[in-house]
């Protein structure tokens, strides 16, 4: 048995009982809203023009983007406000949303905690999978959805509970967009990970790469326990300077 089909083994023992523990019953209804349309257009009133304000219930009014902000977090932010708002009905939470940039390369801090309640970020490292780059350049090169290609997936993810898997505790995730709908099956988690860390950086120039997970550092992983699952939204794509 390979280390994926082991992995996959792992993550859905008790996969049904979790998953119906942890889940509101609205991720697995038809979607009727148009939110999760596979062109990728937007519903009316969720596309470009929406604002930190989107993401908040009525009567409620979104602080100001912290002081100091670069255009680059500025555009993060912008991106985390809008995907919130497009995917709002399938999370729990959205005080908090996690943004890969896979524009970036893996040795700069590219998971954003993007915090819409205060305008303000934190950031971290992140591997892709070994198949979204083969060569193992430090960049990400495509993006794919397939089982066993072991590749990276852009699209919104919902972050569930916790289980016990190979790399210790981590965050199982449900794909809410086509291009990351095989996110359950393939067993793409959130976990920590020995190869994540500056120590590789120093010696390597890069990360190591995953199956297609978002690894984290083992120091870094308890942010992601403690502040991304629970029905949050985690979204990955290129997101770029601008």
């Amino acid at each position: 048995m390979n280390r994926a089909q082991s992995r996959r083994k792992v993550l859905k023992g008790g996969l049904v009982a979790g998953v119906g523990l942890a889940l509101p019953s609205r991720v697995f209804a038809a979607d009727s809203t148009g939110l999760l349309d596979p062109s990728g257009a937007a519903a009316p009133g969720e596309g470009p023009a929406a604002t930190l304000a989107s993401t908040f219930p009525a009567g409620m009014s979104a602080p100001a983007l912290a002081s100091g902000l670069s255009s680059y977090e500025r555009r993060v932010l912008e991106t985390a406000a809008r995907q919130a708002s497009r995917v709002r009905p399938k999370l729990w939470r959205a005080d908090l949303v996690g943004i890969v940039d896979f524009a970036q390369p893996s040795w700069k801090p590219r998971l954003h905690f993007a915090n819409l309640e205060n305008g303000t970020l934190r950031s971290f490292l992140v591997a892709h999978g070994r198949g979204s780059d083969p060569a193992h350049s430090g960049w990400l090169q495509s993006f794919s959805n397939v089982p066993g290609s072991e590749a990276s997936s852009r699209g919104a993810y919902l972050t569930c509970e916790w289980y016990q898997g190979k790399y210790g505790t981590s965050i199982r995730l449900i794909g809410l967009d086509a291009d990351n709908s095989m996110a359950l099956p393939r067993a793409i988690v959130m976990h920590p990970a020995w190869y994540v860390d500056a120590t590789m950086i120093d010696k390597w120039g890069k990360l190591g790469r995953s199956e297609g997970c978002f690894a984290m550092s083992n120091g870094d992983f308890n942010e992601a326990l403690w502040h991304l699952s629970g029905g949050r939204l985690l979204f990955a794509d290129r997101i770029g300077e601008g």
